[in-house]
């Protein structure tokens, strides 16, 4: 690991010395050709003179700054590499300083090139020769020129070394955005820098090279197109780091947005950036995680109640409250259950009662739509209508209490074979009004249905085994089923709570005497 981070280091260091190295050679050449024919042989002298004791002076202490600066980086590096954990406070310096590289890189460059200006000055104005006044407007410019190019495309050489080398380091399970202290570059800033490096630069130098008259010899157009060229280059040379800073990230959100929408929640964005696309990318996975569990949770729901109960109540009533509308309700228990409790095993019991309900809520939910409400242990309580508009809510729960007696008749076949009891139920079915919605507090709610028509239709499978008939329905159903569908009145019988006896029915046999209707589309939406 230690060779790997020396390694890192010492290209986030050296290369972007590229940079610096065409700055001043696009000096020395401006030099060369503008500023010698302007100074005698003692002032060119001198002007040499000061400039090799400058370079050996200032830029060796520039670079060992800025070596140093990056290799003090060196110890966090290695130790996230090898997985080790770093004192929180080093950690925490070294990921500022990784963010900070741009600055440091350019306060450094910068404040070694733009020094150049007064001290060439000076030297220039020391000798005692007479001073060609012109010396003083192309000095500027030639330190200007090799200054944008050295530090605009040095600051974008170590942003983009910096990010694609140390930031997947130094920021494993940490995000750039909770560093303190930090000056990330932002959107602004970059295009500031772009605009001065690739554009400002350049051209305020072409209009003083047309402004300051060319030396003797110098063919001022050509040396004017010859440095535009060179703008030309450099700039093209900027945008492509400056297009990999900004593309990059755009291209990854869009392929993950193009995935959210097909419905893929399994992969969030995996970048690490100290910018607003830092944000933004951390924006977009809390998204993404917000609606796994949004999802997870509709899953959960569509469990509990149907998956396309479920559709449609949320379609229909996003915030869960309760509504008043009229449904079937059918109440399903299984007859001496406390009985076969005492002979059976729990494991027996609930193997039975998972195939028991195995079979009813296929036929409830799958062939008819209903919702499986609440399991009551040995029972159940299935509603139809809620959240569907449907008018054959009532024929439906009936052909389901029907289908279910076929369902249990074919599973007690089987049970005996096995060995094992078989089940006897009761069915009750009532139509009516009752109040659908969220019931309970903030910290836990239940979707239900509560009202008197619930409570009348467990009371009619009460009457289920006294009336000789595993299903019974209540007139208030009856009414609301075909004036065909075969019937065979009951009779009056007295339920509690009801001032009056209700008229009940039972149907003759346990096959499905017809067809369900095609059932309409669901709705999702009034």
């Amino acid at each position: 690991m230690e060779g790997v981070a020396r390694r890192t280091l010492l290209l986030v260091a050296i290369l972007p010395l590229g940079s610096q190295l065409l700055g001043s050679a696009f000096n020395i050449w401006y030099n060369l050709s503008h500023i010698r024919p302007l100074l005698t042989e003692a002032q060119f002298e001198r002007f040499i003179h000061t400039v090799s004791i400058y370079n050996l002076l200032i830029y060796p202490a520039a670079t060992l700054l800025w070596l140093w600066v990056v290799w003090s980086m060196k110890d966090s590096v290695r130790g996230a590499l090898a997985g080790e954990s770093a004192p929180r406070e080093k950690l925490l310096q070294a990921q500022r300083r990784a963010i900070n590289l741009p600055w440091w890189a350019t306060v450094i460059a910068g404040t070694a090139w733009l020094s150049c200006i007064p001290v060439f000055m000076v030297a220039v104005l020391s000798a005692s020769e007479p001073k060609n006044p012109i010396v003083y407007a192309h000095l500027p410019i030639s330190v200007g020129i090799g200054a944008s190019i050295a530090v605009g495309h040095g600051f974008f050489a170590v942003e983009l070394l910096s990010q694609q080398l140390l930031f997947p380091i130094l920021f494993r399970g940490t995000r750039p955005s909770e560093v303190g202290g930090a000056r990330p570059v932002t959107l602004r800033t970059r295009g500031i820098f772009w605009a001065i490096s690739a554009g400002v630069a350049p051209i305020v130098s072409l209009v003083l090279l047309i402004l300051a008259p060319p030396p003797e010899g110098v063919h001022g157009q050509w040396f004017a197109l010859s440095v535009g060229a060179v703008a030309v280059v450099f700039g093209l040379l900027t945008a492509w780091m400056f297009g990999r800073l900004l593309v990059g990230p755009v291209l990854l959100l869009r392929r993950a947005a193009r995935r959210v929408a097909a419905g893929n929640l399994d992969k969030t964005i995996e970048l690490i950036r100290a910018d607003e696309f830092g944000s933004l990318v951390d924006d977009f996975n809390r998204m993404i995680s917000e609606l796994r569990e949004k999802r997870r949770l509709r899953e959960t729901f569509g469990c509990h109640v149907g998956r396309e109960a479920a559709r449609q109540i949320l379609a229909r009533d996003p915030g869960l409250g309760g509504a008043e509308q009229e449904l079937t309700v059918l109440f399903v228990d299984v007859r001496d259950f406390t009985a076969r409790s005492e002979r059976s095993t729990p494991q027996q019991i609930v193997e039975v009662l998972n195939r028991f309900f195995h079979e009813t809520v296929e036929v409830v939910e799958e062939a008819h739509g209903g919702m499986i409400n609440k399991f009551l242990g040995d029972g159940f309580i299935a509603l139809f209508g809620a959240g569907d508009p449907s008018p054959d809510h009532a024929l439906h729960a009936v052909l389901s209490g029907c289908e279910i007696l076929e369902r249990v008749k074919v599973l007690n076949q089987r049970l005996s074979e096995e060995g094992i009891h078989p089940l006897s139920i009761g069915i009750g079915i009532h139509t009516g009004r009752a109040v659908v919605g969220s019931i309970g507090s903030p910290r836990r709610m239940e979707y239900t249905a509560i009202g008197d028509t619930v409570n009348v239709s467990a009371r009619v499978e009460g009457l289920t085994k006294s009336a000789g008939t595993p299903l019974l329905l209540t007139e208030a159903t009856r009414e609301r089923l075909p004036r065909d569908f075969p019937l065979r009145e009951i009779g009056p019988r007295e339920i509690r709570g009801k001032s009056e006896p209700v008229r009940l029915y039972t149907q003759d046999g346990v096959s499905t005497p017809r067809a369900a209707p095609s059932r309409p589309a669901p709705s999702l939406g009034r």
